[in-house]
C-alpha cells in the first residue's frame, strides 16, 4: 500500500484536503491515495464525481480494495475530463476500432501470405521442382534447364513475369 499522503510527523495536508480547505486528520481516508505532490489527481476526481461521494465510496470499502478503486476513479475522472460525453467508454471504443482494424489488415496479410505460397507451389511444381513433376529424378541443372512446361493457369503467368515481389492485388 502507499505511503500517507502527509510524512509522519510533519503537517502537510493531502491533497485532497488541500483543495477542499479542511484540515488533514491522521483518519482521513484521502490522505493514502492522493499525496499533496499530486495535487490534479484530486482535483479531476473532485470536478468528476465529488469529494463527498468518493468519501462516501470509499469508507463502504474494505482497506485491501480501496487502492484499486482509487486507481479506477482517477482513471475514469481523467477520461471524463478528456471526453466529457463519453468518457472512458470513448477510449475503450476507439481502441475496439484499432482492434478491429488491425485484425482484418492482419487476415489480409495472412491471405497474401496462402496465396503468394499457392502461387510458388504451383511454379514450382510446373518447372520441375515439385514432387508431383514427371521430371523429378535427375541432376537439378537438367530439371532447370530442361523442363520448359507452358503454364496451366493464368495465376502461373504472373509468376513468370515477375509478381512474386509484388501485393497480390498489384499484379
Amino acid at each position: 500500500m502507499k505511503e500517507s499522503g502527509r510524512k509522519q510527523g510533519a503537517a502537510s495536508p493531502c491533497a485532497a484536503c488541500k483543495l477542499l480547505r479542511r484540515r488533514c486528520g491522521q483518519d482521513c481516508v484521502f490522505a493514502p491515495y492522493f499525496p499533496a505532490d499530486e495535487p490534479q489527481k484530486f482535483a479531476n476526481v473532485h470536478k468528476v464525481f465529488g469529494a463527498s461521494n468518493v468519501n462516501k465510496m470509499l469508507q463502504e470499502l474494505p482497506v485491501h480494495q480501496r487502492g484499486d478503486a482509487v486507481s479506477s476513479i482517477v482513471y475514469e475522472a481523467n477520461a471524463r475530463v478528456r471526453d466529457p460525453v463519453y468518457g472512458c467508454v470513448g477510449a475503450i471504443s476507439s481502441l475496439q476500432q484499432q482492434i478491429d482494424t488491425l485484425q482484418t489488415q492482419l487476415a489480409l496479410a495472412q491471405a497474401e501470405v496462402v496465396h503468394l505460397r499457392v502461387r510458388q507451389t504451383a511454379s514450382f511444381s510446373h518447372h520441375g521442382f515439385g514432387p508431383a513433376s514427371p521430371s523429378n529424378s535427375g541432376s537439378p541443372s537438367y530439371r532447370l534447364m530442361g523442363s520448359q512446361a507452358k503454364p496451366i493457369f493464368d495465376m502461373d503467368m504472373l509468376v513468370d513475369q515477375g509478381c512474386l515481389g509484388e501485393s497480390m492485388w498489384s499484379c
